[in-house]
């Protein structure tokens, strides 16, 4: 089938780069990264919209959809020193949630396969489950490890009586084989859910979650350091799930189940950046982003920038590892 384009609104790329045909090799051939929207929220259990996070995404930005964007601080331009495309829209049907999360499993797998980063655009965080399986399926089940950040746990059971639904991927990404619980952390959690007897369940699995109170105590730095140790013990990659919800709702307000108390808008960015320069990433999501409850794209245009900054940092660590560099985060802007 010819490129489906956007489910939602009018087909366009994320800020401007080339579009690919996932149905077509030949059009995403040795690209770095293929960007992927998943506009689905059907798994959502409060506030909807999320179907409508790709477009917002992809276009909120002040400045021209040029392809194009010279990172001050890293000094790279993710949209030009890595061959990125846009596979548009993946057909995920409303009302049909397993089919639509395994159209999703098979258009990620297949940008696995041809040697990509997928960089998926949901949608709800139910996607993560086809997001992180479609990689493991290629690296191998057990091989890839999942950075969570996220006020919520996401490890559910049966929620109204169904096993998918945005607050259940990591618990079917762990029972499934695809990702080991003893190398999934989680970041940002914080509030009234879940219960005791799924965080036993989360205990059992080993999983390692950072809840804000330890967070704010340790600092965000030290926690993130101890998670890469982890993240990077016999794996061969690291999967980047980010909620947008992990942020305070002052600096995300446009997500279905906002809790106060969380990170802001820089801390998030700099913890994306440091995981891009340091880690082996082999895929990333950015999901929860609800437009109807947005206002002054406040949420959308932090959602961008925690994209532009993931390919800024990928681009950085590509030049470091291939020139012999380390990318110093004290030189001056204008010490050329």
């Amino acid at each position: 089938m010819a490129r489906y384009g956007a489910q939602f609104g009018p087909d366009i790329t994320f800020l401007g780069v080339p579009a690919c045909d996932l149905d077509d090799p030949a059009t995403y051939a040795g690209a770095d990264v293929v960007v992927v929207g998943a506009p689905f929220d059907g798994g959502t259990s409060h506030r909807p919209g999320t179907r409508f996070g790709p477009q917002a995404i992809r276009m909120t930005d002040y400045l021209p959809h040029d392809g194009s964007r010279p990172s001050l601080a890293l000094r790279t331009d993710g949209l030009q020193d890595l061959r990125v495309v846009d596979a548009g829209d993946v057909e995920m049907p409303p009302g049909d949630i397993e089919r639509a999360l395994g159209v999703l499993e098979a258009a990620v797998e297949k940008v696995a396969r041809a040697g990509a980063i997928p960089v998926v655009l949901g949608g709800d965080h139910s996607i993560a489950f086809p997001d992180a399986k479609g990689v493991a399926n290629v690296l191998g089940h057990g091989r890839v490890s999942m950075i969570h950040f996220d006020a919520h746990a996401d490890t559910g059971d049966i929620e109204f009586g169904s096993l998918w639904g945005h607050g259940q991927p990591m618990r079917r990404l762990i029972e499934s084989g695809a990702l080991r619980g003893d190398r999934f952390l989680q970041v940002g959690l914080r509030g009234y859910w879940p219960g005791p007897e799924t965080l036993d369940w989360m205990a059992a699995e080993r999983m390692r979650s950072y809840e804000m109170t330890e967070i704010v105590h340790r600092g965000l730095t030290e926690c993130l350091t101890e998670a890469f140790a982890i993240a990077t013990d016999e794996c061969d990659g690291v999967f980047l799930s980010v909620d947008i919800d992990v942020c305070d709702p002052g600096h995300a307000p446009g997500t279905g189940t906002p809790e106060p108390g969380g990170l802001s808008a820089r801390e998030l960015l700099d913890a994306v950046r440091r995981i891009c320069l340091e880690l082996p990433v082999v895929g990333i999501d950015v999901v929860e982003v609800s437009p109807p409850y947005d206002h002054a794209d406040i949420t959308a245009a932090l959602a961008n920038r925690v994209v532009l900054e993931s390919l800024s940092a990928i681009a950085r660590r590509r030049r470091d590892e291939r020139d012999g560099t380390t990318w110093d985060p004290a030189r001056p802007l204008l010490d050329r």
